[in-house]
């Protein structure tokens, strides 16, 4: 009888930052994704947190249908962002729908801008998404790279005195909080009964590795449980500090057509800033959680 064969593997993976992110080849969006490669996909994903997908000449219903072997794709809930055409499609972008640039005072462009502070994405939800998948359509060369940071690590890594604090303690994610830093138009009361505060858990487990990781997302956190404001804030902007730390961070220079895909359950990421009157279109879908978050 003959040995049993082994499935041969057709990606190429490469380490791209000693906390998280992988290159990965081998892999055509455009194209079904069998049931072993997706498998293979899901492992990676769980080991680096980020994943980089270059030479994905993808169209946005391609974007979307791909994203789908992972979860269900969320509909944002906000129409100044979604895409009027593909209603899955996030549009992280300064140039509208009919390619015209954007002046830096509109609307969309200053609450795109605001990406440029560290968050997780749909951490407002009472079930927040799983992850996300950005597509680079037109990237930026005066800025705009994506850095991601590793809260796993993060978590690992706090001095005793925060880890006390953190621990069994629940932190406001207020989608309304972000306009009120950058002086956005006001949420109309429709989009505030839409998408109230919730609050959750800072210290979280990872629903497949079962790992702990701090959850904050400073761009709408406006309270910590048992504190007042001020050391609210304060708790918050020390957390933020430390997940800053470049040993923790991967930072992703753009190319065209690349697309990457992270893990909101334990990571955080920000855009860096660039030339707003440079054109930066990048098109995202978003995982649909399932579950509220775990406590860790």
């Amino acid at each position: 009888m003959s040995a049993p064969t082994e499935a041969i593997s057709r990606l190429e993976i490469r380490r791209l930052h000693p906390a998280l992110g992988a290159e990965v080849r081998g892999i055509d969006m455009r194209r079904p994704l069998d049931a072993d490669t997706a498998r293979e996909l899901q492992d990676a994903w769980m080991e680096h947190l980020v994943l980089v997908f270059p030479d994905q000449h993808i169209s946005d219903a391609e974007h979307v249908a791909f994203t789908r072997y992972f979860g269900e794709p969320e509909i944002f809930h906000q129409k100044i962002i979604r895409s009027g055409r593909v209603q899955e499609i996030f549009r992280v972008s300064n140039v509208d729908e009919d390619g015209i640039l954007m002046p830096p005072d509109h609307p969309v462009a200053q609450q795109v801008a605001l990406a440029q502070f560290w968050h997780t994405d749909s951490s407002y939800r009472d079930i927040p998404c799983t992850g996300a998948l950005l597509h680079g359509v037109e990237v930026s060369r005066t800025g705009g790279e994506t850095q991601f940071t590793n809260m796993y690590l993060v978590y690992d890594a706090l001095p005793e005195d925060l880890k006390r604090q953190v621990d069994g303690r629940k932190a406001q994610h207020n989608f309304g909080h972000m306009h009120t830093q950058a002086a956005l138009k006001p949420l109309t009361e429709a989009e505030k009964a839409a998408m109230p505060p919730v609050w959750q858990p800072m210290v979280r487990k990872h629903p497949i590795t079962g790992r702990k990781s701090l959850y904050i997302s400073p761009i709408y956190n406006d309270a910590v449980e048992g504190m007042t404001a001020e050391d609210g804030k304060r708790l918050i902007a020390r957390l933020t500090q430390i997940a800053a730390d470049p040993r923790f961070v991967y930072t992703h220079r753009w190319e065209t057509d690349e697309v990457l895909m992270w893990d909101n359950r334990c990571s955080m990421h920000q855009v860096t800033p660039f030339d707003p009157h440079e054109r930066r279109v990048m098109h995202r879908t978003t995982i649909m959680g399932q579950d509220r978050v775990m406590a860790g």
